[in-house]
């Protein structure tokens, strides 16, 4: 099978924060990717959904970030949004990190949303059972600009602070929960007015595109506000300030070639669990089983998708070049990642996500590239 593979020659989601840091002259940090500024403050802004390929199909409504428009990064698999918070947050892809997808299985745990800090697709609160530290203990680039004496903020919705996902990946700086755009620019404008760094975060483009399609109506309305939200914070940054807007994924819109995997028993044959999501699933077999499971998920599938084992994505580098153990322990034995407009459904156990127009998490394009987008006074 034809596998794709990471493009080594373009930067990474993971190479931002450590090089924007660096810039600074921040000690620890080197420059992955060449910002040839006199940096003071600065922000890195991630704008969910954001793909590069969307922004250049609709230029017209975004003219601000148009002309911000340098080159584009690639996320990773998968690209989802749990592990590309975490590439941002670690400075790593999802090989070391090991936050493999929205969700996946914890030894002694069970599959566990990375999102909600649950047991997927229902159950209590897991910070407790899969401390969050542990889950994820590699130190943040938030961890090491704090103690290299920066003043760092995470600036992202105040229903986040203390959640499970942000102590694992964005734990080190100082929780800045905002409720609006007006509080999240004057949060960043402040940040980078004192000199200091922050990561921000705002969610509702990729939320109108899951809700009705990215290239939609609504969506393309959604993007003109982010054009704005982004033109008012460079416009109001000082001598020395850096914005860094970059997103964790594109996406695509499912066609009729789905599967509701949830209706086919052949599926579940020889499996104890699924987990990553609609384009991008981790299939955990039962001892012994992998090979009959896997022939049958590539037979039943087809075209539709690059079903692979553990062995042959982490030798293709989807996971990148290095993969921890604890990385390994929670991939699926067989992975599959969807081509075209396909996705892996589950109708009867994810009702909400199958319902979703907008999907991402695969190794297509449409995916991986995100646009980096530099603005500096």
């Amino acid at each position: 099978m034809d596998l794709p593979r990471p493009d080594t020659t373009t930067a990474h989601l993971a190479d931002v924060t450590p090089s924007v840091l660096a810039a600074m002259g921040v000690a620890g940090f080197e420059p992955r990717i060449a910002l040839p500024y006199d940096v003071g403050g600065a922000c890195v802004l991630l704008v969910d959904g954001l793909g590069a390929d969307l922004l250049d199909a609709h230029t017209a409504d975004a003219p601000f970030l148009a002309g911000l428009r340098g080159p584009s990064l690639h996320v990773g698999f998968p690209a989802t949004t749990a592990a590309g918070l975490a590439a941002v947050g670690t400075g790593c892809r999802s090989g070391e990190h090991a936050v493999v997808g929205m969700s996946f299985r914890l030894p002694d745990v069970g599959v566990i949303n990375a999102l909600r800090w649950r047991p997927h697709p229902w159950g209590d609160d897991l910070r407790d059972r899969a401390v969050p530290e542990q889950v994820q203990p590699r130190a943040t680039v938030f961890e090491r600009a704090t103690s290299a004496g920066v003043a760092v903020s995470v600036i992202s919705a105040a229903e986040f602070a203390g959640s499970g996902l942000t102590r694992a990946v964005l734990r080190g700086g100082r929780y800045r929960g905002v409720h609006a755009i007006g509080d999240l620019v004057a949060e960043i404008g402040t940040t980078i007015a004192e000199r200091g760094f922050c990561y921000a975060y705002h969610a509702d483009l990729d939320l109108v595109g899951h809700l009705h399609g990215p290239g939609s109506d609504a969506w393309r309305m959604q993007l003109r506000q982010v054009d704005l939200l982004v033109e008012s914070i460079a416009d109001a940054l000082p001598r020395g300030g850096l914005l860094a807007v970059v997103a964790d994924h594109g996406m695509v819109a499912l066609g009729e070639d789905v599967v509701d995997a949830d209706a086919e028993p052949r599926l579940h044959d020889g499996v104890v669990a699924l987990g990553g999501e609609v384009r991008a699933r981790h299939v955990y077999t039962r001892d012994g089983a992998s090979t009959d499971v896997l022939a049958t998920w590539r037979e039943f599938l087809g075209p539709r998708a690059w079903v692979v084992t553990r062995e042959e994505a982490v030798a293709a580098g989807w996971f990148g070049e290095r993969v921890t153990d604890d990385a390994r322990s929670r991939i699926g034995d067989i992975v599959v990642a969807a081509r075209g407009t396909s996705g892996v459904l589950r109708r009867t156990v994810e009702p909400v996500e199958s319902s979703l127009v907008g999907q991402h998490g695969s190794l297509t394009p449409a995916e991986q590239r995100v646009p980096l987008l530099l603005a500096h006074r």
